[in-house]
């Protein structure tokens, strides 16, 4: 799916209760203005394996000073801070989405949302080329770098159950380029006219892991590129490079991300587009924070000033990004056993392909990252590519050691059961993806058969192997709706209502320390962020209803009326 005008790593002076000069200095006039008192709600602290409530909670200067009682809250505070009535609203930490392309976030504000419901209107073809007429006419192309751009088809669930060719793009416009993306942003379509600006036609080979789909009987593009044929000219061409243009993408994402509570997000791949995100940080712009992966084709960004467990300006550079495999939905993901359905242009047998085929060139990558001690985050969908991994683990951590390295494995769709027992082996932390379970978990019983379909994002089994777990929304690829993340993960029931793997489910309690603690941990944060504890930061979230107090099929409902960062409201809905 933002950060940072409010960076405080500053010495602050903590409160503490121990002695009476402590308890003076926190009483004192010169911070009424700069501290306040929450209470009057349900303050979920997130301290622990069970749910612990406050009565009061005290932030000053961006850092929580007292969490406790509410009468010892106000004899210390009252009068000498704003307060608060939370009228039973619900105080949580701030939200941390351990996964997602924050700078994408701007891109799905601007542009035409082809999202089929409930999160937008395009549920057949047709639907997306009157979306994209109505979007052209309305916006032009000065935002979008003279294209026609779309966010967020998806052919499990378009009516006409497969992708757009640039034939019914062209019934848009044959005169403008266009390019609609794909909800798991690994595919992209384009007309006629987009084809030409970007120079691909019937002699242009298939890259390295990626593919060029083709007209029946012929060379020529259809118009759908997979993977890395689509993933450079997306970046390329749609993406802002004018300053003005590229703040005003980034001051609409930010927005967008703070909506939905986040007070910290993630840029799950970033490459050229870092220098842009760094650039937004000197100049003061972000007001949550963003950490980055770099991906592993930018190397050298990461020796960068950027590259720090602290955040400058609210921005970071957190590790290394490695990419092995596709998407599960779109059926690029790498299996060991093939697809039911194949896509379009593929035989019976076929497994999806990797990213990287040769195991050495990963070995190298791993290697590096291992030797120069930066955290390691690795897209893997499916299991050829997480026996990939283990694989390279297995000779990198006997060569340099494994020590609270807290690598991750992002996805795991369609990892094995056996393979969560090297999760554990190799302290990787698990980032599941049970949004999944909704969106796609009827197109999963087709294309990879019901049995398979129900183990899909093995989060809680994973779990109860001592892995540590967080779930993410990989927004764009959906809206970066945490509650949504909560709903799925805690109820994983898909479209046409059947519940996918009752036994992955988390507790509402678990799904919410997945957004928040679990989150922070991954990232090595937990010792200032993820939980409700005096000295941490002021990351906070006001929710309208207590998750933990409702029926589990309304969660998705519960509505953000408030985003904290630092002690400072950076979101606050319209009553």
């Amino acid at each position: 799916m933002k950060q940072l005008t409010f960076t405080v790593f500053v010495t602050l002076l903590l409160f503490s209760c121990k002695t009476e000069e402590k308890k003076q200095e926190v009483n004192a006039e010169p911070y009424a203005l700069q501290q306040t008192l929450y209470y009057g709600g349900d303050i979920l602290t997130m301290e622990g394996d069970e749910p612990t409530y406050a009565e009061a909670l005290v932030q000053r200067e961006g850092k929580i000073i007292f969490v406790g009682p509410k009468t010892q809250a106000l004899e210390q505070f009252g009068g000498k801070a704003q307060e608060v009535d939370l009228e039973g609203k619900t105080l949580v930490p701030g939200f941390f989405d351990a996964h997602a392309h924050f700078y994408g976030f701007g891109a799905q504000a601007i542009t035409a949302n082809l999202l089929a419901s409930p999160d937008g209107n395009c549920n057949s073809i047709a639907d997306m080329i009157n979306e994209l007429k109505d979007w052209y006419k309305i916006n032009g192309t000065d935002k979008t770098q003279g294209w026609i751009v779309g966010m967020g088809f998806d052919d499990a669930v378009l009516e006409d159950k497969r992708f757009p060719t640039k034939e019914d793009l062209d019934q848009v416009s044959v005169d403008v380029p266009i390019m609609v993306v794909h909800i798991s942003g690994h595919f992209c379509v384009l007309n006629s006219k987009g084809l030409e600006v970007i120079g691909m036609n019937a002699n242009t080979p298939d890259p390295e892991g990626g593919v060029i789909r083709r007209m029946e009987g012929s060379k020529e593009p259809n118009g759908v590129l997979e993977e890395l044929a689509a993933i450079p000219v997306m970046i390329k061409n749609i993406s802002p490079v004018e300053p003005q243009l590229a703040d005003l993408y980034m001051d609409e994402g930010q927005k967008m991300a703070a909506s939905f509570g986040y007070t910290t997000a993630v840029e799950g791949r970033a490459m050229g587009n870092h220098e842009q995100l760094a650039d937004y940080a000197k100049r003061g712009k972000f007001y949550i924070d963003v950490a980055s992966l770099i991906d592993y084709a930018f190397t050298p960004y990461m020796n960068s000033v950027w590259n720090s467990k602290r955040y400058k300006d609210g921005y970071r550079i957190a590790g290394l990004k490695l990419t092995l495999d596709g998407s599960p939905q779109g059926r690029t993901a790498w299996r060991t056993m093939p697809y039911l359905l194949p896509p379009d242009g593929q035989k019976k047998g076929y497994a999806g392909y990797p990213a990287i085929p040769k195991d050495e060139d990963v070995q190298k990558i791993v290697d590096t990252a291992f030797a120069n001690n930066w955290q390691l985050s690795v897209h893997s969908n499916a299991d050829a590519s997480a026996d990939q991994l283990f694989r390279v683990l297995n000779k990198a951590s006997a060569e340099y050691g494994n020590k609270d390295r807290r690598t991750s494995l992002i996805h795991g769709q369609l990892i094995r059961m056996d393979q969560l027992d090297s999760l554990k082996k190799y302290e990787v932390i698990g980032s599941f993806f049970p949004m999944h379970t909704f969106y796609w978990g009827d197109w999963y019983d087709e294309i990879i058969g019901p049995e398979k379909a129900q183990q899909i994002s093995p989060i809680k089994s994973a779990l109860n192997k001592g892995v540590v777990v967080t779930s993410h929304t990989d927004a764009p690829v959906a809206l970066p709706n945490l509650m949504m993340i909560l709903w799925t993960t805690v109820n994983r029931v898909s479209r046409s209502g059947k519940v996918m793997g009752p036994d992955e489910r988390l507790t509402t309690y678990e799904a919410l320390k997945s957004i928040t603690i679990w989150g922070a941990y991954q990232f090595y944060e937990e010792n200032q962020k993820g939980t409700l504890k005096e000295g941490k930061l002021a990351d906070m979230v006001i929710l309208d209803k207590n998750p933990l107090k409702v029926d589990p099929m309304i969660l998705k409902d519960i509505k953000v009326l408030e985003t904290i960062k630092e002690g400072k409201t950076v979101f606050k809905r319209s009553r």
